[in-house]
């Protein structure tokens, strides 16, 4: 039974340029913490990501959230957590302060990913072996599917996972080869070429064979000229993603992926607003076979459900801590897998949560395990963080999600 709950406000100065893109060019990374302690002393930990500021707000949305699971057990609370999310999501007075996205969303996702991370603990396994181990009917207990029929029912949801429990086993080779990652952290956008020059040395001497540079530079020869020198630094058969941090309008987005179009991007990764579906679709069809990356910012499965239908999203970077947990998290991937759409998360979490939700995505989905995003710069306020060896995530063991922060 869940006793009593903590809310923490937990923030991370960085390094100078660490994290820094073309909007946000000082962040704080920071987490507003669920913490669900039971009546045994197993603690669950949920994070949502933040930049700084505001953080606090999301810990008193949180803290509302949370407070409706004092008493109640977590394996009664998990059994149709889809039901519990969807009322807590819509509760009347939070939700006109959303609806489901903003504060009122990170808070959910925060509570939402303590509530898995406590019943992987309870079971006393890792989150990636509790989930691959529910039967269809359980993994869809735990969705809120509501606004989805026209895409995704229920028996359809279920349909989709039972389809993939023939080929389960021989995925599970993942566990024991682990889950190739990406350098997102050679080329922040307020480090120096000759820093991003190196950085790139130092990622393949880690054994990345694939980087992330920030652009969306107001001189947009910067990030032409930076881009070759990530191309020239990795050769040609490495995989470069450009990142704009939707930096641009649609008209700039469109003149400037032409320019970049020579050093042959992996992906333009949020190219312009994260609300602008049909902008997306205009700038998908125009640079084909480029290809574009979505999702860091957007909110919910609704947006999703858009971006997927208008056919412009070439790779979905869904993230368990903005969207309203891992519950929906695994509602986007269905959707994703269901169009055939690669996904490959945004890690707000810095990873810790979302190799346990990839290698689901794999074993369970079908999904490629094509790579998941690596960034290092808090892994030493983790109790257990995350283990990348020559470019590959190792497989967490430890019970739960991997978020637990130390102090």
């Amino acid at each position: 039974m869940i006793k009593h709950i903590r809310i923490d406000d937990r923030r991370f100065p960085l390094a100078p340029g660490a994290g820094s893109d073309a909007i946000h060019k000082d962040p704080v990374y920071s987490y507003a913490v669920t913490n669900l302690v039971d009546d045994s002393g197993i603690v669950g930990v949920g994070l949502a990501f933040t930049l700084g500021e505001g953080n606090d707000l999301v810990c008193k949305a949180a803290s509302f959230y949370a407070q409706q699971l004092e008493g109640r057990d977590i394996e009664e609370v998990m059994s149709d957590f889809g039901k519990l999310s969807k009322a807590l999501s819509n509760e009347q007075q939070f939700r006109w302060l959303g609806p489901h996205k903003g504060v009122v969303q990170l808070a959910l996702a925060s509570v939402t990913n303590a509530c898995f991370d406590l019943w992987a603990k309870k079971r006393g396994l890792p989150l990636w072996k509790l989930l691959t181990t529910l039967t269809p009917e359980e993994v869809v207990a735990t969705l809120d599917l509501s606004y989805m029929d026209d895409e995704l029912t229920a028996e359809q949801a279920k349909a989709m996972l039972r389809a993939q429990q023939e080929n389960t086993n021989g995925r599970m080779s993942i566990i024991q080869n682990g889950y190739p990652g990406y350098d997102t952290s050679i080329g922040w956008f307020n480090y120096s070429d000759d820093k991003v020059k190196e950085n790139c040395k130092k990622a393949i001497d880690a054994g990345f064979n694939a980087v992330k540079l920030k652009v969306g530079s107001e001189d947009s020869q910067r990030d032409v000229r930076r881009a070759h020198i990530v191309r020239e630094a990795m050769g040609d058969d490495a995989k470069i993603m450009l990142d704009a941090n939707q930096q641009w309008t649609l008209n700039q987005a469109l003149r400037i992926a032409e320019m970049l179009r020579p050093m042959n991007p992996y992906w333009i990764e949020e190219p312009t607003h994260p609300d602008d579906v049909f902008a997306h679709k205009v700038l998908a069809e125009a640079i084909a076979p480029m290809k574009l990356a979505l999702g860091e910012h957007v909110p919910n499965r609704l947006i999703f459900k858009n971006y997927l239908q208008a056919k412009c999203a070439g790779f979905i970077q869904v993230d368990a801590v903005r969207v309203g947990g891992v519950s929906e998290f695994i509602t986007v991937s269905l959707l994703a897998k269901k169009y055939g759409v690669p996904v490959v998360p945004h890690v707000g979490d810095m990873g810790q949560l979302h190799q346990h939700l990839v290698l689901f995505n794999h074993i369970s989905m079908g999904h490629e395990a094509l790579f998941l995003e690596h960034i290092p710069h808090l892994q030493k306020h983790f109790v257990h963080p995350v283990n990348v060896k020559n470019g590959v995530y190792e497989t967490p063991q430890e019970p739960g999600s991997s978020c637990d922060l130390i102090g």
